[in-house]
């Protein structure tokens, strides 16, 4: 059992953000290797795992706007704020900072909203707590990989009881059992490690059905799990054009890096995920921060940085634009707005392990990061000196917008 330990050293979180573990990439990569798997066509998990119904009538309860209420455009809006280890000691999480971000996230950047994520249960559990004890609603999203199926499980299980003991408590929680299962769970493609498993998807080395019947028997594992001890609403982290049974699942959400030139073509391509008929949610969405960025998506930083050369080196041709960051998700929001979705959350608070370097463009390796902040190191080179976070336009633009937004 994981018990309150801080179980394994990666997750999800660090495909997302800057290559950290080099040629991962989410979100738009995924939706061409997934969607081989939806084409082999309705190997759902159905049969032995219809004992799973629809959901709780606790879980319902707790997305239906209250009586007499009127129900928001856009339910929840908020930000992904990452637990890790991180790459070194001087960027791992710490309880002090993760207080002093929590208190931003809820009063500077006026969210209501934070998606909590990344290993151990320990930094899982104290950082859903302090972020309930502020008013924030909680996103609670356990993401151990490369690690066997039952230590996965398990660390499912132990956050999962304790995001049941903060709902008992009174807090607003829900759930996700993980996120883009195919990449970080072991057996689903071949591979040993997730990065691995990425070549091996970009090359073709796989069996579509059988990754589709193994992602699908691995997702309704951890759903019962997730079902198991937490009584609330439940989701799982979905790579755009991923292939899930969402009757295991009381919301839908997806992880959405599409760009479109207009709002109706982001309609057109989010509308099918409300033929199940339940609440939808963008679970991450965001874009790295340079001029064009949007356009690459969920792949912004697999070709931004040269992770080969010491020190790590942007490629000459990207120029740093926040401005297309934030114009970016204030599209996005507008359209989520228009669309009266469940949820949207950004990808991601900060990025300690990218550095900002004003003056050292070649090097400003905040360029390829997705975060709504920028990192400040006191001495480029070493993080342990010290460091801290400032605000990027796309971090004032939603303050203004969530502020402006908020339910009354």
């Amino acid at each position: 059992m994981a018990g309150d330990s801080d179980m394994g050293h990666d997750d999800g979180s660090k495909v997302g953000g800057i290559g950290k573990v080099g040629g991962i990439s989410r979100g738009r990569f995924l939706a061409g290797a997934l969607g081989v798997a939806g084409a082999v066509g309705g190997l759902g998990a159905t049969g032995a795992l219809n004992g799973l119904g629809l959901g709780t009538t606790e879980a319902a309860a707790a997305l239906a706007p209250a009586p007499g209420t009127r129900h928001p455009r856009l339910t929840h809006r908020g930000v992904c704020y990452e637990v890790g280890d991180g790459e070194s000691p001087a960027t791992r999480w710490t309880a002090p900072r993760m207080r002093a971000d929590l208190r931003a996230i809820r009063h500077d950047l006026h969210a209501d909203t934070v998606s909590v994520f990344g290993t151990g249960v320990h930094r899982l559990a104290a950082t859903a707590s302090e972020a309930a004890e502020r008013g924030l609603r909680v996103w609670l999203q356990p993401r151990l990989g490369d690690a066997p199926h039952r230590d996965i499980l398990d660390h499912i299980a132990e956050t999962g009881r304790h995001a049941e003991r903060l709902r008992r408590q009174g807090a607003d929680v829900h759930l996700s059992v993980g996120a883009e299962f195919v990449l970080f769970v072991p057996g689903i493609v071949p591979g040993d490690n997730a990065l691995e498993r990425v070549e091996n998807l970009l090359k073709g080395n796989f069996d579509p059905e059988k990754m589709a019947r193994r992602l699908h028997d691995f997702i309704a594992r951890a759903a019962r799990t997730g079902r198991s001890v937490f009584h609330g609403p439940l989701t799982y982290g979905a790579a755009q054009d991923d292939d899930v049974d969402w009757s295991l699942f009381d919301v839908v959400s997806v992880n959405y890096y599409g760009y479109h030139r207009s709002r109706a073509a982001y309609v057109k391509e989010l509308t099918p995920y409300r033929r199940w008929g339940k609440p939808v949610a963008v679970t991450e969405c965001g874009s790295c921060t340079y001029e064009n960025a949007p356009r690459d998506g969920g792949m912004g930083w697999h070709d931004a940085v040269d992770y080969t050369k010491e020190p790590p080196e942007v490629a000459p041709d990207l120029r740093r634009s926040e401005r297309a960051q934030a114009a970016y998700l204030l599209d996005l929001f507008g359209v989520f707005e228009s669309m009266n979705l469940h949820a949207a959350l950004v990808y991601q608070f900060v990025t300690p392990d990218a550095p900002h370097r004003p003056d050292d463009p070649r090097h400003d390796l905040d360029l390829a990061s997705y975060s709504l902040t920028k990192t400040i190191w006191k001495r480029p080179d070493d993080p342990a000196a010290g460091w801290h976070w400032e605000p990027k336009e796309s971090f004032r633009a939603l303050a203004h917008h969530f502020e402006r937004t908020a339910r009354p």
